[in-house]
This record gives C-alpha cells, structure tokens and sequence, in this order.
C-alpha cells in the first residue's frame, strides 16, 4: 500500500472531523479524493472571477461556495493550508467546466490569469499607441488626462521626449495592468534592441549618439513603402547627412505640422518654420516621430552602400533611387505627374508620397 504522507494524514484525519456523517477518517479520506476530483459546477462558458490584490484564497473559496460552484470551501481551505496551496495571485481567472478543487488550486498557485493584448503598431506616434491603450477597457489607466511631462515623471523613465521610444509590438497583461507598467515593458524592449545594435553599428556612420540613430530609424520607418527598401533608403539618408544635404523628407514636415495636417503638404507648409522641417533646418529633427520597428533600427545603423541622393515613389510601393538632381527630377515628372500644380516644386525633395 502507497506510504501516506504526514500531512495527508493529518488532512484525513481533518476531513473525518469536519465530514461529521461520516463514520471514519478513513470513510474521510475516500470521500476526501473523489471531492478534489470533482468538477465543480460550472456551465459549458466557464465562470470567469477577479481575485483582487490583497484577496486571499480563503475570500475566492467563500464567493464560490456562496455561488453553488464549490462544494465544502472549508475542506479547500484546509487541503491549501495543509498542502502549502494557500498562497494565490491576484488577477482574474477563467474557470472552465471540468475544473476540480485540485486543478482550480494549481491555477491560483501558477497564477494562470486571463490574459488581454494590446498592440502597437509600426510607425505609429506616441499619441497613437497612448490612444489604444486609453480604448483597451483592460488597462489601468493612469496617464490619461494628464500632460506630457506629468506622463513621463509616472513613467519614471531616463528620456525628455516620450516619441519613438516604445516597441512596436503585441503585448500580453493581465487585467488592470497599467498604461504605465505596458510602456514600461515596451520602452525596455525597445532600449534593449536599440542599444544591441548601436553597439554591433558600423564606422563612420554621421550619429552623434544612439539617440540620434533611433531619429533616424523613425524617418526611415515612415518614409518606407516596401520592407526591401529600408537600407537604400538609409543609405540615401545617412549619404546626405555626410555630404551636409538637407534631409528634405515629408514625414518630419508632417510630423511638425501636428493636427493641422490635412491630408497634403503644400510649399507654405515647407517655408513654415518648426524643428521639424527638414526642407529648411540642417540635419536631423531633434526627436523622432514615430515608433520604429527593428528592421527600421537595423537599416538606420547599416544603410546600403551605393551613390544614391534622391528617391521618388513610384506609386506601385517601391521607390526610384537617383544619384543626381537631373535624373530624380526626370523620375518626378515620369512618376508624379499627377500632383497638384500648388502641392511644392520638385527639385531638390525627396518626393515620396
């Protein structure tokens, strides 16, 4: 016969006392092991329960028996207790049909929570992925209403800009997560690729620091139309850097104008004067202006070799790559005749869009 453990019998010998109709601790026991197998009564869409921070077993044992679902909370108590099962994580819980005493224990003991998603997505702007954590009715909300700088003093995190510094990525938490803690993780994962790369980065690249590289890596992002072409167009990007080009991309034009953009940029937009303008400032803007994915990060610290200044969309997703003014500008006419008269001259942009 299997050896019986001290603290089994001790459970016996408890569930012979409290199973008072029953003749024997040994009656007890035998009812104790049918009982820990027994599903508990719950319907054929599972019972879903928030065991709340500071909740103890005792509390979701209690809720249960008063709700019909579990037969002698007590006994379960008593077997955690004994078993040393007592100690259970907060979250909310999906119990479904066949879920017995034993495996609802191992549940709370592994903190098997029901998990919810939330995503961000390549390119998009801080205020954008702020805006789906706000929709996600899952998160703890913290951030909301409050300005940039109260946002990042919550965020407690080594930047002074709050753009580009977030993965772009699907992530999993647990219900009443905080906006805070998901940017934490998000901000973490980024740091971690961005410094990985910076470190493995090649010579000669025009970045002062990483920083400057992840500025990089959110034009890129925004400027590329096929996943192909991120190293060429960093390669034309980093090339006018080195030569003392202005970067002259949309994007960061975009970017400058805020809510006031509409739709189209015109050649009063491109005089306008903001940080952001790289028709008129020299270099790179002084943040980024996205949230760039990984293969963004990879091109900005290894741009494709080659000779090429200028690119044009052309309007199939790809772009044409030009070494000079005159043949960028003969690829303008052939691939964007279309534009309004007032959009902007060509010579000398980098039309993309």
């Amino acid at each position: 016969m299997k050896k019986i453990s001290l603290p089994v019998k001790l459970l016996i010998i408890a569930t012979g006392i409290y199973l008072a109709g029953l003749a024997s601790a040994t009656a007890g026991w035998f009812y104790f092991q049918n009982w820990l197998k027994t599903p508990l009564d719950i319907d054929s869409q599972g019972y879903r329960y928030e065991l709340k921070p500071g909740q103890s077993l005792s509390h979701l044992a209690n809720d249960l028996g008063a709700r019909h679902i579990l037969d002698h909370p007590r006994l379960l108590r008593l077997y955690a207790r004994i078993t040393d099962t007592n100690k259970v994580h907060a979250g909310e819980y999906l119990f479904m049909p066949g879920t017995t005493p034993e495996t609802l224990l191992e549940k709370l003991k592994k903190g098997d929570v029901v998990l919810y998603q939330v995503t961000f997505v390549e390119g998009w702007t801080f205020k954008q992925a702020l805006a789906a954590l706000e929709k996600n009715r899952s998160v703890r909300h913290e951030l909301i209403g409050k300005s940039e700088a109260e946002q990042l003093s919550l965020l407690g995190l080594p930047i002074n800009h709050p753009e580009g510094w977030f993965f772009p990525d699907t992530y999993s938490f647990s219900r009443n997560t905080s906006d805070v803690e998901i940017l934490q993780k998000s901000y973490r994962k980024m740091e971690g690729l961005l410094n990985a790369e910076w470190e493995k980065r090649p010579a000669n690249l025009p970045y002062k620091n990483a920083y400057e590289a992840l500025i990089m890596a959110s034009i890129i992002e925004r400027e590329t139309g096929h996943h192909s072409e991120r190293d060429q167009i960093a390669g034309v990007f980093v090339r006018r850097l080195q030569q003392g080009m202005k970067l002259q991309t949309d994007p960061t034009v975009i970017y400058g104008m805020g809510d006031s953009y509409k739709g189209r940029i015109t050649r009063k937009n491109l005089e306008e004067a903001t940080p952001y303008n790289t028709y008129a400032i020299e270099g790179l803007p002084p943040t980024p202006i996205a949230l760039p994915s990984a293969a963004s990060i990879k091109a900005a610290l290894n741009p494709a070799a080659g000779d090429a200044l200028y690119f044009v969309a052309k309007g199939d997703g790809t772009s044409e790559f030009s070494a000079t003014l005159d043949a960028h500008n003969q690829a303008v006419r052939r691939y964007q005749l279309n534009r309004r008269s007032d959009y902007r001259a060509a010579p000398p942009s980098l039309i993309k869009n």
